[in-house]
């Protein structure tokens, strides 16, 4: 090789190098991880937010680097486990390999934090804070509940007055758990009787409870929370009615504790003031919707169950979609056909993840025109090979409300179909 051509090429060697390592040494806190932090993570990671630990702030952050490149590697975190290849959403939440790149960049050079923006100093005008529209409502229980400590599950129902004055739509609609740690799953509806007062407190299990049960509930299924779906906002323009003086009637289950604790759970509903336009509504298809009867998953066995919906009478436009299952759940899709045959993908969850079940927003309304049918399957793992599996050894499972029974649930809101609406970016 001629020398000077050899030159050449050392010296465009070395300044490659100084650039590679220039660009990771101008890796920082400040520029780099703190925004894909509060795009992707402080949502929950908040001072006073559902996780257990806050990610807005550098004195948290930097002591748990290390954890937080190992969950993120692992795409542990952010919890998203909806398969994007099958059906895209407009509340996803994942890490590009870029941005998973760049976290574990920082850490191997020290965790630097960069320079701090101080925009009061310099003159700049503040951070714009998005203004919520409407009225936000906390709703909490009316008595703190004991559970007692006797290491059972308890069922329990409760009462909480809206005191709404008026007619409206509700925006948003968020639960806040009280303990975390006992609360496993809620089911909120809306009661416009105001003579169900006295299930406040009441078990399941209390024979008292069918009294209070006779009577036709406004919204049987406002929302239902689970670890991972924390809250449901509702596009512009549509909104979930209801009624002034309308209670809420929440349904808790309590995982067992064998000492005394306590739960002041609440309810956060956002009121529009805006003008709307169309009601959303609820459609559940539950194990009753079960085509390879009977629901029951015998032991040592990985199981596969099929449902369907009844035919759609009339044209609907989906807003979003939400599978349940429990410990032995192990995948979930949904998809639509049509009357002409067309197949739509809904959702598809490849590795069920217990504790995190998301309510899933599409990107657009997902039309089903009238004729259509909602197909469902989902497989369970009831072998010792399943690490979650509640039972050592296996035993026979069925459908129960309890986290070591089962279930098989698909929760759609949707919108009577207008013209136009597959346009229509949600």
């Amino acid at each position: 090789m001629n020398l000077n051509v050899f030159k050449v090429a050392l010296f465009a060697c070395m300044v490659l190098f100084q650039n590679s390592i220039l660009g990771q040494e101008r890796i920082n806190f400040e520029t780099n991880i703190k925004p894909i932090l509060t795009k992707h993570c402080v949502n929950c990671h908040q001072s006073g937010g559902i996780a257990p630990f806050a990610l807005d702030n550098w004195t948290d952050v930097d002591a748990r680097a290390i954890m937080i490149g190992a969950v993120t590697a692992s795409k542990y975190m952010p919890p998203w486990r909806a398969d994007t290849s099958f059906q895209h959403y407009k509340n996803e939440n994942y890490l590009s390999k870029n941005e998973i790149e760049l976290i574990q960049q920082w850490i191997q050079n020290e965790q630097p934090r960069g320079i701090v923006e101080r925009r009061k100093e310099k003159g700049l005008p503040p951070n714009k804070v998005k203004k919520k529209q409407g009225t936000e409502i906390q709703i909490g229980f009316n008595r703190a509940f004991i559970i007692k400590g006797e290491n059972k599950e308890e069922f329990r129902f409760f009462h909480l007055p809206s005191k709404i004055k008026e007619n409206g739509f509700i925006q948003s609609i968020e639960f806040a758990p009280g303990n975390k740690k006992q609360v496993h799953h809620s089911r909120i509806m809306i009661d416009t009787t105001q003579s169900i007062s006295g299930i406040d407190g009441l078990s399941e299990e209390d024979s008292s409870i069918l009294k209070y049960q006779t009577k036709p509930l406004a919204d049987p299924f406002l929302f239902g929370w689970v670890p991972g779906n924390d809250k449901i906002i509702f596009p512009k323009g549509i909104g979930k009615k209801i009624y002034a003086n309308s209670d809420f009637i929440v349904n808790v289950h309590y995982v067992p504790s064998p000492i005394q604790v306590v739960d002041s759970s609440s309810i956060i509903i956002q009121l529009t003031d805006e003008p709307v336009e169309r009601e959303s509504q609820t459609l559940t298809l539950t194990e009753n919707n079960i085509s390879n009867q009977p629901f029951i998953i015998y032991p040592n066995k990985k199981s596969t169950f099929y449902m369907r919906s009844p035919i759609l009478q009339d044209s609907i436009s989906l807003i979003s979609i939400m599978p349940h299952m429990h410990l032995l759940g192990k995948s979930f899709k949904s998809y639509a056909i049509t009357p002409d045959g067309n197949i739509l993908p809904l959702v598809h969850v490849p590795s069920w993840d217990f504790n995190w079940q998301t309510t899933y927003q599409f990107t657009k309304f997902t039309v089903l025109p009238k004729g259509t049918v909602i197909y469902a399957e989902a497989t369970y793992d009831n072998t010792n090979e399943n690490p979650l599996n509640p039972y050592k050894p296996a035993r026979t499972v069925g459908y129960g409300w309890g986290s070591k029974d089962e279930m098989m649930n698909l929760i759609l809101y949707y919108v009577k179909y207008r013209q136009g609406d597959e346009l229509i970016d949600l």
